[in-house]
């Protein structure tokens, strides 16, 4: 039987022959899930049984082939919980914890101790599950059309123990907002992929759910139909937080501005883009 270490580093050979980048952090994650061990080369010289031998390089050959690493480990870790993924839905990011930090900060400075709060096109539930979470006594609510995508929303509430309610509903039907009233805040990271970008997608992107991604030709169509139709949806001097794409900064607070939100701040991701923007509804 091959040892953990050498099998390791004819993983990371492999990986970087079909020039996966960061060869070594993706070959520790599937030894990781594989072995079941937080530090799997702790012990260099251990056995690996056949039949493991043949799970990890079948998940590096998936790799290999551009197959998210997310999708393989079938988990993916987002703020402080981790969150279950697969084909059918979109991979948490770091760059959406922004909208957690923005949410917080709005029930910081306005003393919300209760706060109502709405996810739209909610996912994998990772920011309606972790605003759940962090927020004592709010009441959290998440709007899902995808029939994929909404099994791992259900999925994560449980695995996570939250008391989101989901809901499963397309956030462009005026009559979906209709069931939905008097909301402190409404959350969302709606597609936002312009036609264009669709067709230069990287090859793991592609494996994610173009629904999820694809947000009409220019990009803003969720943000224009979520903004004139949940806008009735929030309590005077509420607020909506969008997450967006790079550069799209200007034409997603005109569209907040054109519909009577005012106040509009945006926020900086990680890698310093920015990445929301907070807009609050004139009372």
């Amino acid at each position: 039987m091959v040892n953990r270490l050498e099998l390791y580093r004819k993983c990371i050979r492999e990986l970087e022959k079909n020039d996966i980048p960061d060869a070594e952090f993706d070959t520790a994650c599937i030894f990781q899930e594989a072995l079941n061990e937080k530090n799997p080369l702790f012990r260099p010289d251990a056995s690996v049984s056949r039949s493991c031998e043949l799970r990890i390089f079948s998940d590096i050959e998936k790799r290999c082939k551009g197959i998210p690493l997310q999708y393989i480990i079938g988990k993916w870790d987002f703020w402080k919980y981790t969150f279950k993924v697969g084909k059918g839905v979109l991979i948490p990011r770091p760059d959406t914890e922004t909208l957690i930090e923005n949410v917080l900060d709005i029930c910081r400075k306005n003393s919300l101790k209760s706060p109502k709060i709405l996810d739209l096109c909610a996912g994998s539930g990772c920011i309606a599950v972790t605003l759940d979470k962090e927020i004592n006594s709010s009441v959290v609510y998440a709007v899902e059309k995808s029939e994929n995508a909404f099994r791992y929303l259900e999925e994560n509430i449980r695995l996570n123990n939250s008391g989101v309610k989901s809901v499963m509903a397309d956030v462009l039907d005026v009559k979906t907002a209709e069931n939905f009233r008097d909301f402190d805040i409404i959350v969302s990271n709606p597609p936002y992929l312009t036609a264009e970008e669709m067709t230069e997608l990287q090859t793991e992107v592609r494996h994610e759910p173009e629904t999820a991604l694809y947000g009409g030709t220019d990009g803003f169509d969720f943000y224009r139909g979520i903004t004139e139709i949940w806008k009735n949806s929030l309590k005077k001097g509420g607020y909506i937080c969008f997450e967006f794409g790079m550069g799209q900064h200007e034409a997603v607070g005109e569209i907040l501005k054109s519909h009577n939100f005012k106040d509009i701040i945006y926020s900086r991701d990680g890698g310093k883009i920015i990445r929301s923007a907070v807009g609050k509804l004139e009372e």
